[in-house]
């Protein structure tokens, strides 16, 4: 049996702008209010698991025994079937140190070629408690790459990922209208399903 949230403060175990900006608009109905790593001062710790199941628990249980308090964390990649998976656990590392993920974007570009452009995107959403307890939650959506990167919105490899069905790729696409249908959304109606209550 899933444990659930009620209400208070939760650590959001990022210190990824983006992420942190989505996921407090998704926890947004929820009346809990997110307090990013950065704000808290918490470390961010390596990642050394080898599934996204693994890299979203582990965070979210650092932030959950440093701060005391729940934590909700994400574990999220592009997966490129014709780059043999990659680059999945390591798409933030794709963009080095720097975060530059025009880079990143122009190497996927690159690697791949005249391959199959077919894609997903995974998120894993991890929530822990501070006494070790953890539920994960994955969501993905598929697609397929199209370049040059087109649209400024989003973040990540989201410019250049136009999901089945949809003319606009993720940086092209109204945060509003992303956020219903992308793999962190996904996921996150699964943790919410489980684990939240609705504010009255």
């Amino acid at each position: 049996m899933p444990r659930r949230l009620a209400g208070g403060r939760l650590v959001i175990a990022t210190h990824n702008p983006g992420k942190l900006k989505e996921m407090a608009a998704l926890l947004a109905p929820f009346s809990i209010a997110a307090v990013g790593a950065d704000a808290a001062g918490l470390p961010e710790p390596e990642e050394t698991g080898v599934t996204f199941e693994e890299n979203a628990a582990l965070k979210a249980l650092a932030a959950a025994r440093a701060s005391g308090l729940p934590a909700l964390s994400d574990d999220s990649g592009l997966v490129v079937p014709g780059l043999g998976g990659a680059p999945g656990i390591h798409s933030a590392r794709w963009a080095g140190a720097q975060r530059d993920f025009n880079a990143a974007m122009r190497r996927v570009e690159k690697e791949l070629g005249s391959a199959e452009p077919s894609a997903f995107f995974v998120a894993v959403l991890a929530l822990a408690w501070p006494d070790g307890h953890v539920e994960c939650f994955r969501g993905e959506v598929h697609g397929h790459l199209v370049f040059p990167p087109r649209g400024g919105r989003g973040f990540g490899y989201d410019p250049i990922f136009l999901a089945e069905g949809e003319t606009l790729t993720f940086g092209e696409m109204d945060p509003a209208k992303k956020h219903k249908i992308s793999h962190r959304a996904r996921a996150f109606a699964k943790l919410a399903a489980a684990c939240l209550r609705p504010a009255e």
